[in-house]
């Protein structure tokens, strides 16, 4: 089932400093990201797709997310895609169209769109004191439990579901393994296992490991400066002693945080393209 279509890419746009801004969900880049290198981006075309900005009520309020899924294939699996800090810019709207090239359903949904726009803070630091500091997990996982609901109602098969994430969104992937027990499977790319808790993120995973119930796949670099070898090292150690002998942690030894972002200076081709072969792995053993 989940099979790269590599026709499906084609080389990266030369975008102007302007033309990287956003113009709507899944398009452009945050402006603390500025500049993309462009060289190593991966840019997979919408063909024989239907892609583009969606809007997902959440109770009253309506919620952006960018949705890519095959045009001509009905119960498709669903698969959440949850963002770095950024937001649903340019990159994560291209890691949606690829799980759709791959047979997916995938939705990926602007997580910070209450608390403020991620994408035009220049400073990564204002952008985490005043967005996503501000956005409680519980509001993340009612957010993440609409967009099951509606991706159901679009004809999805939201019996097969999965999870991805990267940086922040890997945290939260691990939270909606414990979160959801209809989830059949997750991969979280380098998201934060433990720390501070505060009133707004009470649990990190690794404290949550006796409710994960899902099979998740880690992926971590070992020369993550924010995310310490020895804290992966703990949370295998609680995962086993938990009894969760279906979830697995690859480390990359000479990995980087963000290795996956191919439009970052952090971005390590061969540890990316190996995670991303170990996530069509991952989707086609459980949501087959």
């Amino acid at each position: 089932m989940i099979q790269q279509d590599l026709d499906s890419l084609v080389p990266a746009r030369d975008f102007s400093r302007r033309g990287f801004m956003r113009t709507s969900v899944g398009s452009g880049f945050a402006a603390a990201v500025l500049p993309v290198v462009a060289q190593t981006q991966v840019r997979t075309s919408a063909d024989g797709l239907v892609a583009g900005e969606v809007t997902i009520p959440v109770g009253d309020f309506r919620m952006p997310a960018y949705r890519a899924a095959p045009a001509a294939k009905a119960d498709a699996p669903l698969v959440l895609v949850v963002s770095e800090i950024f937001g649903v810019h340019e990159y994560i709207g291209d890691v949606a169209r690829r799980l759709a090239h791959a047979g997916c359903f995938a939705v990926a949904p602007e997580l910070f769109v209450r608390q403020g726009d991620a994408k035009s803070y220049r400073e990564i630091a204002r952008l985490m004191s005043e967005v996503i500091a501000k956005v409680p997990d519980a509001q993340v996982m009612q957010d993440l439990d609409a967009c099951v609901a509606w991706a159901r109602a679009q004809g999805a098969d939201a019996a097969r579901l999965g999870i991805t994430g990267f940086c922040w969104g890997g945290r939260v992937t691990w939270l909606y393994a414990a979160h959801n027990p209809a989830l059949k499977a997750g991969v979280a790319w380098y998201g934060r296992l433990s720390g501070q808790g505060s009133a707004l993120a009470p649990k990190n995973p690794i404290d949550l490991v006796g409710a994960i119930k899902a099979p998740i796949l880690g992926l971590y670099g070992g020369a993550d400066a924010g995310i310490p070898v020895e804290s992966v090292e703990q949370m295998r150690k609680a995962l086993r002693e938990a009894g969760n002998t279906a979830s697995e942690i690859v480390l990359y030894p000479d990995a980087p945080h963000a290795f996956h972002a191919d439009y970052r200076p952090s971005y390590r081709q061969a540890a990316a393209e190996d995670g991303w072969k170990r996530l069509q792995a991952w989707f086609a053993r459980y949501l087959a």
